[in-house]
């Protein structure tokens, strides 16, 4: 037989409550998907939340679902491409509700395509989006943090395909790889200022518009389901539970720190 790890949805909650009371928490990608459910999460742990993305409608949506729900939550419109933008963004937060602790980079985008077959276009959208639009709010939230003399914990989402290659996402395994690069880097560098950044790289997770656009056909999910050694996907509130920790005090001796949510699917079954 068989033995299939079970998660009990009856596990609601890991942290205590008001693990972020008090701090603003801003989240790149935040009204859909795995960047959504952690924005949640953060919601009901204390933070308030400031969700960015670029469709205003889906962000003010999940801004007024947390908000009916008790949570302080914000919307904000802004490409993570546009620097100035996000300059913008980030000084009105931090005049209205208070220096920005917590940052999650969840904004990406990626696509099924065979290398010799993607254009130019495609490349650079993947790669301005995934790569530089994490590293464009990293350091605007990292220069305000070191001018200002706080803390901040940066989660940057990764992908199991940096770990081993895409070989039909090669455009996103590539940018998911030199975010691994420039957590690490910017880790070691930003310590001494009580900068902490780390990465979550999931699995196959149910729910999630990107689990939706690479596995359309159920027989490729039925195979990359089978290539887990757990032998299923992931819920949603295994990623948010992962991704609380990691920005929470109780990780506060982490840094530059991968961690693969992935039920094992990266260790070679594949």
């Amino acid at each position: 037989m068989i033995y299939k790890a079970v998660y009990s949805p009856e596990r609601k909650n890991m942290l205590p409550l008001d693990t972020f009371q008090g701090r603003v928490a801003v989240i790149t990608g935040g009204g859909s998907g795995i960047g959504n459910a952690i924005a949640s999460e953060l919601a009901t742990l204390g933070a308030t939340v400031i969700l960015v993305g670029r469709r205003q409608q889906l962000l003010e949506e999940a801004a007024q679902e947390l908000t009916q729900r008790g949570a302080s939550a914000h919307a904000f419109v802004g490409d993570v491409r546009e620097t100035e933008r996000i300059d913008e963004i980030t000084q009105q937060v931090t005049a209205d509700f208070g220096p920005i602790e917590v940052l999650v980079n969840s904004a990406a985008g990626n696509f099924r395509v065979a290398p010799e077959d993607m254009s130019v276009n495609a490349w650079n959208a993947v790669v301005r989006i995934v790569l530089d639009g994490s590293w464009n709010w990293t350091q605007a939230v990292g220069r305000q943090a070191i001018a200002n003399h706080h803390g901040v914990s940066i989660l940057n989402i990764g992908t199991v395909g940096a770990l081993l290659g895409g070989p039909q996402t090669a455009h996103s395994a590539s940018a998911k790889a030199g975010v691994v690069a420039m957590t690490k880097s910017l880790a070691g560098a930003w310590g001494q200022h009580g900068i902490r950044l780390n990465v979550l790289t999931p699995g196959i997770t149910e729910e999630t518009p990107g689990a939706e656009i690479l596995f359309k056909d159920p027989g490729m999910r039925e195979k990359a389901i089978g290539e887990v050694p757990l032998g299923r996907a992931a819920v949603l509130s295994e990623m948010t539970h992962a991704a609380s920790f990691l920005l929470s005090d109780y990780a506060a001796y982490i840094t530059g720190a991968n961690l693969v949510v992935d039920g094992g699917r990266s260790l070679g079954r594949a």
